[in-house]
Order: structure tokens, then sequence, then C-alpha cells
């Protein structure tokens, strides 16, 4: 059966570690892997802008000894004419797996369905699974065993990287807790779903509506931009509904001592980080925006072995 990586969750615990395992290892000798050799094509295919995203996949497939091919949702037949599994069922016939940078989840789920070739999310509304395996790699390379470690997300609790935080954060046995207005909470079922794996992980989530709450003691803070992709309209209520959630130094001082500053970026300074947090000596910023190159490779190899 073909694996695909959807949601953060499609990973077991052993299979979450071993791919960060794979992750060290390619960091340190980045063409020790070439799956994809050939070489072989990835189609990747963008919704939504992208720095990061883009860079880190081209790069890293490349790297793993194939050849990227980018399609532009907008100059393609995929959200028009035709539907996402009759698109996979093209591509699957001509690449060895599918990256896709979308807006809605079930997009993904039915490109899925069915495909013979590993269907990857880059990013939707839901979740961030990639860029929480950058995230993870970068607290491990910071503080080691990721197991019992806490980290507290502050801002949009629904947004994809809340959400992905819950569910990532229980497979490796984190205490996670998400800081966000009522309004702005994560979605209940992703909630229960964090909770149910937390407890076979020794791990935990919690939401709160206040801050400092949620940042007391964690090793680790995170946060993300207020204003998301397709949000612009609402960006005067989310500014003013998301004030006490900004990462700022007074916030930071009811962290750990030793904690860490992570944003997926890009970052509106001044809105949900202060400058002098971001750019500061607890901000691990720029090593996780690399990582994004050396998870992605882990994982496309490990999918492509499965």
């Amino acid at each position: 059966m073909t694996r695909h990586f959807l949601r953060d969750d499609d990973l077991s615990p052993a299979e979450q570690s071993a791919i960060l395992d794979l992750a060290v290892t390619l960091k340190a000798d980045r063409y020790q892997a070439r799956p994809l050799e050939g070489p072989q094509t990835v189609a990747v295919i963008f919704d939504k802008s992208s720095t990061r995203t883009r860079v880190s996949f081209a790069v890293g497939i490349a790297d793993l000894g194939g050849v990227p091919l980018i399609i532009a949702t907008a100059s393609s037949q995929l959200g028009g004419k035709e539907t996402p599994s009759d698109t996979a069922r093209v591509l699957e016939r001509q690449v060895a797996a599918i990256v896709w940078r979308t807006y809605a989840q079930v997009g993904l789920e039915q490109m899925a369905e069915g495909a013979l070739v590993p269907v990857v999310n880059a990013l939707s509304d839901d979740f961030h699974p990639c860029q929480l395996l950058a995230d993870l790699l970068t607290i491990r390379e910071q503080k080691g065993d990721l197991k019992g470690l806490t980290v507290a997300f502050v801002g949009d609790g629904r947004c994809n990287m809340a959400q992905s935080y819950l569910l990532a954060g229980a497979t490796a046995g984190m205490h996670v807790r998400i800081g966000a207005p009522t309004e702005f909470a994560p979605d209940a079922a992703v909630v229960a779903d964090a909770e149910r794996i937390a407890s076979s992980t020794g791990g935990s989530a919690l939401v709160v509506t206040d801050a400092v709450e949620a940042v007391s003691g964690a090793d680790i803070v995170v946060t993300d931009t207020w204003v998301s992709m397709g949000k612009e309209d609402e960006k005067a209520h989310r500014v003013a509904t998301f004030g006490s959630y900004k990462v700022d130094q007074a916030l930071m001082a009811h962290a750990d001592d030793e904690a860490i500053f992570l944003h997926c970026l890009p970052a509106d300074r001044g809105y949900e980080v202060e400058a002098d947090v971001i750019d500061g000596p607890r901000s691990v910023i720029w090593d996780e925006a690399e990582n994004r190159l050396h998870a992605q490779k882990a994982l496309l190899t490990w999918l492509l072995s499965h």
C-alpha cells in the first residue's frame, strides 16, 4: 500500500522518530541518499505563493537525484476542469511523488485516495506537517530528546501550525499547550486526536485562553502570522483580538530560562512577535528554515521506500 503524508499523525511515533534520525544523517551527508536517481521527477504543485516550501522541495529533490516539476495551479487544469483524483491518475504514471501546497485538506485526501505514488501535504489550511518535521528536527538539535519537552504555541490556535503542533508534538511525546482566544481555538476533533495519541506516548495536549499560562515554564515558544493566506480581509479583527498573544520579552520571561523561539516564517515583526525576540539569541528560526530541506528529503526518502 502506498504511504502518504497528509497530516502529522499519518506517522506513528516510531516512524516519526526514524524520519528525524534520517534527517540528521542527511544533514551531515547531504548527498548520501539518492532514491530519485535516474533522474525521476517529483511534481510540486502550488495553489499558494511560497518561498521556503518551493526552495526546499526543489533543492531537496535535486539532492536526492531527481527533477522537481514545479506546477502553478493557475496554469494547470487542477482546480478548474479537473478533479484532484483525476490529476493524480495522470501524474502517477509519470512522476515518483506528488507534493501539493493548497487550501482545503479535502483536496489532498481526494488526490491521495487510490494514488499509486506518495502524496505529500506541503501545506493546507488545516495542517503543515512538513514544517513540523523541520521544527521537531530543530528542537531536537537544540534540546536533545523530544519526549517530555513542553512546547507552547500562542496566537491563532486554529491555524495549520497550531493544529500540526498538537498532532506532531503528541506523537513525539511532548506536552503541547495552545494559548489562543476562544474564537480561534483549535478544531475539537484535532485536539481529541492529539489527546488520544498523547495517552500512548506520555505527552499531553492542553488548550488555554491565557498566553502566560500557555508559556509558563515552556521549553519552546512558537507563534505564526496572525493573518494567514486567504484571511487578509480579517486582518483588523485579528490584530485587535490577538494583541495580548504577541511574543515579546515580557512573555518570553515566563518560559524556561533556556527556552528557544520558533516561527515558520514569514514573520510580521511588531505584530505576532517583536523584533528583539525573533532576532534575539533565543531564536532559532534560520536553523528551522534550513531544516525544511533536510526533513523533507528524509520524508521523501522514507515514503519512497515504503
